[in-house]
């Protein structure tokens, strides 16, 4: 048996989702979450979630947001908004990037966590894949050394037996990542051993056939990423991704994941 870490990610974007996860969290379905801490509602969705997850081995990590259009907590970052992700990679590798706003707001929503939790993370990560960039990278293996020694990082190097067809997704991700591990260790920093989950959330994909393949690929020690939620009104103004974070609750919730863990030898407890 190998021990993965199934990692929901995007806790409290929305209330749908954050009651989606603490329930397979409850059910012990998955054994980790990163929570966005960019939303006015973190103070009581972190209460609810430490409910169910505090008597659990259940790593609860920060979920770094730079992207999307959202309202960011630092005062002064670019025109109030953070910015899309094809202008934050653009940004990032020609060295455009105003590196001290990107520092701030990841030490704002660092802080952010640390009051709504009353610790530091367990684990950091950013939302699409984020904290691996130019720019960004340092200041997040920064802050995460002073926050969150202890913590391990996301390293987003796909298992190679875990891609599936081509998957440029997944390969553009981890060419974006590439080094991070190594860059992380210098500080002292561990990271995972491995990573799958990276899809384009179309509903052309059967996603127990996803997460099987998933987490047949990956070695002991992986994460595989998965964004199960139940669909609302936040989460529509907030997000593109819906009706998919419904077909992977289901998956995930249902009768299919158990069988799932066997055929891939895999544990989460």
């Amino acid at each position: 048996m190998k021990s993965i870490t199934i990692c929901a990610d995007d806790y409290a974007i929305a209330p749908g989702v954050s009651a989606a996860i603490r329930r397979l969290i409850d059910e012990r379905r998955i054994n980790a979450t990163s929570v966005m801490t960019l939303f006015p509602d973190l103070a009581p969705e972190a209460a609810a979630l430490d409910a169910v997850a505090g008597s659990a081995a259940v790593s609860v990590g920060l979920h770094l947001t730079l992207t999307g259009g959202y309202a960011p907590l630092a005062a002064g970052t670019g025109n109030g908004t953070l910015p899309g992700l094809n202008d934050l990679i653009l940004q990032a590798f020609t060295r455009r990037l105003d590196t001290r706003a990107v520092a701030a707001e990841v030490e704002a929503q660092f802080l952010a966590f640390e009051a709504a939790f009353g610790r530091p993370p367990s684990h950091v990560d950013g939302h699409q894949h984020v904290h691996v960039l130019p720019g960004v990278r340092p200041a997040v293996l920064a802050a995460t050394r002073r926050h969150a020694p202890n913590a391990w990082l996301r390293d987003v190097t796909p298992a190679p037996a875990a891609l599936h067809g081509l998957d440029l997704k997944g390969r553009l991700i981890g060419l974006f990542g590439r080094g991070f591990a190594r860059d992380a260790a210098r500080l002292g920093l561990a990271t995972n051993t491995g990573f799958a989950g990276a899809y384009d959330f179309s509903a052309d994909h059967d996603f127990a056939t996803l997460l099987t393949h998933f987490l047949s690929g990956v070695p002991d020690g992986a994460v595989v990423m998965v964004h199960p939620g139940h669909v609302d009104d936040p989460l529509t103004a907030r997000d593109p991704v819906t009706h998919q974070r419904e077909v992977e609750f289901e998956v995930l919730h249902g009768p299919q994941l158990p069988e799932i863990l066997a055929e891939t030898q895999t544990r989460l407890f």
